[in-house]
């Protein structure tokens, strides 16, 4: 939400000395985020809140200033050029060439009367470019115009800084700037800074200026001024006989407010509304849906206008309001020219023909407020009902996920606004829709109010401020500092009944209500003059987490082996995970449910993940143009549905690796990509550093849908399956958007990280640096085809006895003069001992013993 100073101050009065970073950093503190401050002509100011420097155009208070043109005279020698009179302040007035177009209709008309105001740049000042490329400044310098000296300009939106406006001049209204001077800086009209909160949905009370001028009064202790709810006359038949108000749905929609305008005229609205909504980000519309928005940033109320004839014609007499559920079938357009077929939770407002509108989200095209057509001679609307109603939060939420449709009346139904604010919406709307309009007024409010808003009390003991906060506040202070919330406090000894304010709506009862209290009163009081506290007990025993110490160190090991860790979303879509298999082939990752979202935050995001695999291709495809190589690992949770109770949440650990196998310093790669034993050797070094014995492990060919065939691999502990591995299928490779460049694998691994992690333990042996030189020796045996180098070396273990130390495959040879159908395995056996140098007569005799083990088992030694 965007909060314009200038607008503020209409509700609280700010300290002189009050700077906008210091306001913007109080408020961050106190849970209003500023993300950033806009600033409108004026320079940055305080620098200790360490706000970044701002380029925005500040315009020079000696050469930016209010100007009132007093006369627009034809150009002798350019018909699309005029000659404005301009008055600044000085002896003589300042004839300057424009071609405005919004100037053309006063040419040689004489004087004007009033004036016209607008910004006027003398030589010298710094401005915008509004005819060049982009946002370019210029000093403006004396330039001869058509034979006519020009030095000075009358100045458009765009080349204020203000907005891309600059078809014509920007014309500031009379009635609101007669009183200033000609002269006066610019900076002194319309200067202003324009703080941008990010709200959290919990602080729907802020998504006013209302709301908001109440927080800062209460952090500097403040007086708040509510707007004018007081109505204008009113002439005419009363509203309760030109309509009626039918609620079906009480607990969606507690209350219902309406009046009725007539004689309204359909114009572009003050020019100091229009200002105000575009300040805000607004587009100005027309007086009467101005007003509706105005009411709404204004006060926090969301109100809709009804074309009231409209209600008549679809009636054929007095119209009643329904507010309810749909029929089964019922579609509506709304205003933005969508049809909605609707789900039977979306609220609607209907009348006795069909729907009028989705409720606390958009009104329906039909119903709308019409403006005037000069060519026709129609001229819009001329009777509206305005409606401002409370709607529950949660049917609001729904209707925007099931239409699709988000609106800032929905953005502010669907957090909570009180039904107490639905009265002062209609109100304050119908006052203004007569100041702008011309509108009359009928007798009489419509106020429908079946389920009405329990009033919440709080039974607050003072000593929770010490229990919950850490430290003691007098009674006194704590009851100040409600008070400026705009608390009622009962003050009943050790004991404070405190009554909530409307508008408060996160405030709770009981114990949560107790907690609420107690951080309002930490916010106004202030987390940086909170007193820093020892802890005055005994401090508790530690006690590691063994399973999260473990998850911790897989992640130092793997970023040791240089890959780089990635967090995602759990959240997917079945059809997006679908990809994860060649179309035609079973789902090699179960036949599991998907846990799906009721409320999903977006369509790719409607199910929890069944497998890490699909994050690591996304992170890998948003990477792939900005990287040449990725090494990426995730360890997170998938999530299979469990009919019988809460999902089942396993931990999983995702590698993913392609690219170059080497990068330079200056970025420079090697014509090398990884492969499957690049991905082997990271798994080793993991399972190496978490001290799970090499003995213990094995690699297994596998078949896996997802992996490319005969690439791919199971890893077991202790003859447990624990993951799969290998390069991944170029089918799947294509589907996420990786291309089919065959060249170029993606290599892949998932393990299931608990069962991983069982095989660790918290002690392990630790080995001295030896004594003693080893021994080489190499043996080379011949094998049938199907046996495996992992089944040979633990052959080869078990008969190597204490002095073995390392067994390593380092060949592996198939053809002559080796038979078809076997294949030659060539290991490196390291031995040693830290009692002795061995001599060869020692190794022999260990190495003859191996022989005759592998040969015992069907191995034969290659001479």
């Amino acid at each position: 939400m965007r909060l314009p100073i200038s607008w503020l101050k209409e509700f609280v009065d700010l300290p002189a000395d009050l700077s906008v970073e210091a306001l913007a950093e109080r408020l961050t503190t106190a849970g209003l985020e500023v993300g950033k401050i806009h600033y409108l002509g004026i320079p940055q100011g305080d620098p200790r809140y360490g706000v970044p420097p701002s380029d925005h155009l500040v315009w020079d208070r000696e050469r930016v200033i209010l100007g009132a043109i007093q006369e627009v005279k034809a150009h002798p020698q350019a018909d699309r050029l005029v000659l404005a009179v301009v008055e600044y302040g000085a002896a003589e007035p300042e004839t300057v060439v424009t071609g405005a177009p919004n100037l053309f209709q006063y040419r040689d008309q004489g004087p004007i009367d009033p004036p016209l105001l607008t910004a006027f740049a003398l030589e010298g000042a710094e401005l915008i470019d509004g005819h060049g490329d982009g946002v370019q400044r210029l000093i403006l310098q004396e330039k001869e115009l058509r034979g006519i000296p020009n030095r000075c300009m009358v100045c458009s939106e765009m080349e204020l800084g203000l907005s891309d406006e600059h078809e014509g001049i920007m014309l500031l209204d009379y009635e609101t700037y007669h009183h200033i001077a000609p002269g006066t800086p610019l900076a002194d009209v319309l200067g202003d800074a324009i703080l941008e909160l990010e709200l959290t949905p919990n602080l729907a009370r802020c998504f006013s200026m209302l709301g908001v001028a109440r927080e800062v009064a209460a952090l500097y202790n403040l007086e708040v001024r509510e707007p004018d709810y007081s109505l204008p006359p009113t002439s005419g038949e009363s509203v309760e006989s030109a309509a009626a108000i039918d609620i079906r749905e009480p607990s969606l929609n507690p209350r219902f407010t309406a009046t009725l305008l007539r004689n309204v005229t359909i114009k572009p609205s003050p020019w100091w509304m229009q200002w105000r909504l575009k300040l805000i980000g607004q587009r100005p519309i027309s007086n009467i849906v101005d007003v509706t928005n105005y009411v709404m940033f204004e006060i926090g109320q969301p109100t809709h206008a009804f074309d009231y004839d409209i209600l008549m014609e679809r009636a054929g007499g007095k119209p009643t309001i329904i507010t309810r559920l749909p029929d089964a079938g019922e579609e509506l357009k709304t205003l933005d020219g969508k049809n909605h077929k609707l789900d039977p939770a979306t609220l609607l407002v209907a009348d006795t023909k069909g729907a009028l509108s989705l409720a606390g989200v958009m009104g329906g095209l039909e119903s709308e407020v019409q403006d005037p057509d000069p060519e026709t001679g129609y001229v819009g609307t001329t009777t509206v009902l305005l409606e401002a109603a409370a709607w529950n939060f949660i049917t609001i939420r729904k209707t925007m996920s099931s239409t699709k449709q988000h609106s800032e009346a929905a953005a502010r139904f669907s957090r909570g606004v009180h039904p107490a604010v639905a009265l002062k919406g209609v109100m304050r709307g119908a006052k203004l829709m007569c100041e702008v309009s011309g509108a009359t007024l009928a007798p009489g409010i419509l106020d429908v109010y079946p389920s009405p808003a329990p009033t919440v009390v709080v039974d607050f003991p003072v000593s929770e401020v010490e229990r919950l906060l850490g430290f003691r506040l007098e009674k006194t202070e704590v009851i100040n500092l409600l008070h400026r919330l705009q608390f009622e406090v009962d003050d009943q000894g050790d004991m404070l009944k405190v009554t909530v304010p409307d508008h408060r709506l996160d405030i709770d009862t009981g114990v949560i209500g107790k907690a609420d209290i107690a951080e309002e009163i930490a916010r106004i009081y202030g987390y940086d003059n909170i007193p820093n506290t020892i802890m005055d007990d005994v401090l508790p025993p530690q006690r590691n987490n063994v399973s999260l110490d473990n998850e911790d160190r897989v992640r130092d090991l793997l970023v040791e082996a240089g890959l780089q860790e990635v967090i995602n979303y759990r959240f997917t879509t079945p059809e997006h995970e679908a990809l994860l298999t060649p179309m035609g082939l079973p789902s090699s990752w179960g036949s599991f449910d998907y846990v799906r979202l009721l409320n999903p935050i977006s369509a790719e995001r409607t199910a929890l993940r069944h497998a890490i695999l699909g994050s690591l291709l996304d992170n890998a495809v948003t990477n792939m143009h900005h990287h040449p190589s990725i090494r990426i690992f995730e360890v997170g949770n998938v999530y299979y549905a469990n009919p019988n109770g809460l999902p089942d949440e396993p931990r999983r650990l995702g590698i993913l690796i392609t690219g170059p196998r080497h990068t330079g310093w200056m970025g420079e790669t090697d014509s090398d990509n990884v492969d499957f034993y690049d991905l082997k050797g990271i798994l080793e070094t993991l399972l190496d550093g978490l001290h799970i014995p090499a003995r213990a492990t094995t690699y297994r060919a596998t078949e896996h849908n997802s992996f490319h065939p005969g690439r791919v691999a199971m890893l077991k502990i202790n003859d447990e399956p624990v993951g799969v591995f290998g390069q991944v299928h170029p089918l799947v490779c294509d589907a996420f958007g990786l291309g089919l460049d065959l060249q170029k694998p993606v290599l892949a691994a998932e393990l299931d990280l608990d069962r991983v992690l069982a095989y660790t333990s918290e002690t392990f042996a630790l080995q001295h640096i030896p004594l003693h030189p080893p021994v080489y020796r190499d043996v080379a045996v011949v094998v049938d085809e199907d046996r495996t180098a992992a089944e040979i070396a633990d052959l080869i273990w078990q008969s190597g006895g204490e002095l073995l130390r390392e067994v390593r495959l380092f060949d592996v040879y198939r053809g002559q003069p080796i038979a078809e159908g076997q294949k030659s395995l060539a290991y490196a056996l390291t031995f040693q001992t830290d009692i002795e140098t061995l001599n060869d007569k020692a190794v022999n005799r260990i190495q003859k013993d191996i022989v005759n083990h592998l040969e015992a088992h069907g191995a034969k030694l290659r001479a």
